[in-house]
């Protein structure tokens, strides 16, 4: 079992730094926005969400799709052309894929914040990812991800999972059939495991001032409340995010998953961001046996910002 302890560690003078900071911090932060695409409706779903999302954000857009050999099958060789190789035949139809794709967005929402480039590799997904975040400075990574409608599934899509735990650039992973809605209540959930930085929080900090939304702090710790002591964050996240809530959670750690369900349930949030460490929280909240064993997802987006050290 756990516990809910509330508190208000709000202090005045932290929040008006945390206004100051707000202005002095540069809001266009999130720039190039990387949007990997198999041409599946759940991806599909998760670039609508991210022109919705950003609607009112100068963003460029960078839709990707990743070919491997192994997706061109026996029939598909029989027909090409003898002077056509396998592999302009994949990126040429992949190309007329996203072209398309970019036509229909700017027909639809004729937004002149936003400009669309088209991606195509050849190439190990995940390095594919990574090259292309270092080219062209990529701020953020919006994809899709599966839930888990039954015992015998993961909660994301093994591509997702790879990129949350391999890519240097923050993730948001939105849900499969999740649909827009403004971002009212965002949670952040931590166990205080390091000292944080400003540049690693430049994306949460940014989506919660566009869309003026409450942050919710969950400082996590097993019964022990050994990791609370770890790190005193209190202070540096009231400077960064003003009139933040803050709420002490005790948690056997075999049971995080649900704990941070149970919080998104009844405090009707709409974003979770978490910090990701190698061998650490992330793995500890997604651990493939213990989701396994329960039916729950989430079944709205999912920040995952990543520890530089």
């Amino acid at each position: 079992m756990y516990s809910l302890c509330f508190t208000d560690l709000c202090h005045s003078i932290c929040i008006k730094l945390g206004v100051s900071l707000l202005y002095k911090l540069n809001l266009q932060a999130v720039n190039n926005i990387l949007l990997p695409t198999d041409f599946s409706k759940n991806s599909m779903n998760a670039i609508y969400y991210a022109i919705e999302f950003l609607k009112n954000q100068e963003c460029d857009f960078y839709i990707l799709n990743v070919q491997k050999v192994s997706s061109f099958i026996t029939d598909d060789m029989m027909v090409v052309n003898s002077s056509t190789t396998i592999y302009k035949t994949l990126i040429d139809a992949a190309k007329k894929s996203i072209d398309n794709i970019i036509t229909t967005l700017n027909d639809e929402f004729r937004n002149s914040k936003h400009k669309f480039h088209s991606i195509v590799d050849y190439d190990n997904f995940i390095d594919s990812i990574n090259q292309a975040c270092k080219k062209y400075s990529i701020d953020l990574i919006i994809m899709g991800t599966k839930g888990a409608s039954g015992l015998k599934k993961v909660l994301f899509g093994s591509n997702t999972v790879r990129v949350m735990q391999r890519c240097n650039v923050p993730v948001l992973a939105i849900p499969e059939g999740c649909k827009y809605e403004n971002i009212e209540n965002l949670a952040f959930a931590t166990t205080n495991s390091k000292q944080f930085s400003q540049e690693e929080l430049v994306v949460l900090n940014e989506i919660q001032t566009l869309n003026k939304a409450s942050v919710q702090i969950l400082h996590l710790a097993d019964q022990n409340h050994l990791v609370y002591d770890a790190h005193d964050n209190v202070e540096f996240l009231n400077t960064n995010f003003s009139n933040a809530k803050h709420e002490f959670i005790d948690a056997p750690s075999d049971d995080m998953y649900n704990v941070v369900h149970n919080y998104i349930e009844k405090n009707n949030i709409n974003m979770l961001a978490i910090m990701n460490k190698k061998h650490s929280f992330l793995e500890r909240l997604f651990n493939t046996h213990t989701v396994e064993r329960f039916a729950f997802k989430i079944d709205i987006p999912l920040l995952v910002m990543q520890i530089n050290s």
